[in-house]
């Protein structure tokens, strides 16, 4: 008996990781009759109404049929996210059958707009069934981890331009990679040896990059990497001016916020910032508030509140080249330290 716990909010990562986390588990086996997978429709039923999580418990608590093992998939369970709607989960992980494997897969309903948090009894639960937890969306450099991992379990071999190239393009659209990897192996055979100039074909357009890529580029007054990065985020990644506006103005609030402070360490940063967990943005933001002085400040938000009238349309520029504007001179005014 084993218990695997997926969490993810992007529902290709989500789908690949559970893929090979059940493949794994049937091995030789026939997955017709191994695999039972509970979805968010047996939970609410027809009537579309309440869920219950009973459908999960009683699919876990069946033996199997000509089968040693079975392998049972919650899907969908973030639609679950009070201790109530849990508890018989909670209870099954504490006695669970030993010829099911569990898979549970906390990930948005149909109609949700975001991924909840997990229960805290589920999540204690979870570690005292010693759960597997894979994180199959991770954030930031986690993502260039999975991006890597793929291309490193690849069955073409790629040189280090090649890599270099398909995390570039591909950005924070890491889903794509292995549709990319399998048209490579399917082009060039298995064990080919690939360069850029091999792989540049097949990538596309350049995808979404996440908003640190752009707020690094100006702060370090590179005019040319800001406005690529600022081009990939709203044409690869569809955001909105105003959703660029509200990344740029939360940077350098936090400057702001720590402009005449007296703080002097990342951490003490991170507390009069109500940021927990790493403090490496709060030591980006003192930076960013040592290097830009309060007349500098003063100028950014200036920039800011122009360009907001301007996406809003109160100017006859339109909004791309408004950004264009504001980021090339929010990179230039960071040259002038």
């Amino acid at each position: 008996m084993t218990v695997h716990f997926l969490k993810g909010d992007d529902p290709t990562l989500v789908a690949q990781a559970l893929s090979k986390v059940v493949d794994h588990l049937v091995g030789d086996g026939d997955k017709s009759l191994m695999v039972e997978e509970i979805l968010e429709t047996t939970y609410v039923g027809e009537s579309g109404g309440q869920g219950s999580i009973a459908p999960l418990i009683n699919s876990a608590q069946t033996p199997p049929f000509l089968t040693e093992r079975r392998i049972v998939v919650g899907r969908a369970l973030g639609i679950f996210t009070k201790g109530d709607d849990v508890a018989p989960l909670v209870a099954y992980l504490a006695d669970p059958t030993d010829t099911t494997d569990l898979v549970l897969v906390w990930e948005k309903g149909a109609t949700s707009q975001r991924l909840g948090a997990l229960p805290k009894s589920l999540k204690a639960a979870l570690k005292s069934a010693n759960a597997e937890e894979i994180d199959a969306a991770p954030k930031g450099k986690g993502r260039r981890e999975l991006l890597n991992r793929q291309m490193a379990e690849a069955s073409v071999r790629l040189d280090g331009s090649a890599k270099a190239l398909i995390a570039d393009r591909l950005g924070e659209d890491v889903g794509r990679a292995d549709a990319v990897l399998a048209v490579l192996t399917s082009t060039f055979g298995e064990g080919a040896g690939l360069s850029a100039s091999d792989v540049e074909p097949f990538l596309g357009e350049a995808a979404d990059v996440p908003p640190w890529e752009l707020t690094d580029a100006i702060d370090s007054g590179d005019i040319g990497t800001a406005l690529e990065k600022l081009h990939r985020m709203m044409a690869g990644g569809g955001r909105h001016s105003l959703q660029i506006l509200a990344t740029l103005h939360g940077h350098y609030q936090r400057a702001l916020a720590l402009d005449g402070s007296g703080v002097s360490s990342e951490r003490d940063a991170a507390a009069l910032l109500g940021m927990k967990g790493s403090t490496f943005p709060a030591k980006k933001a003192l930076t960013l508030s040592r290097s830009l002085n309060g007349a500098k400040l003063r100028e950014v938000f200036g920039l800011l509140a122009t360009a907001d009238l301007g996406v809003r349309g109160k100017t006859a520029v339109d909004a791309d080249a408004q950004m264009e504007v504001l980021v090339a001179r929010l990179a230039a005014l960071s040259r002038r330290r």
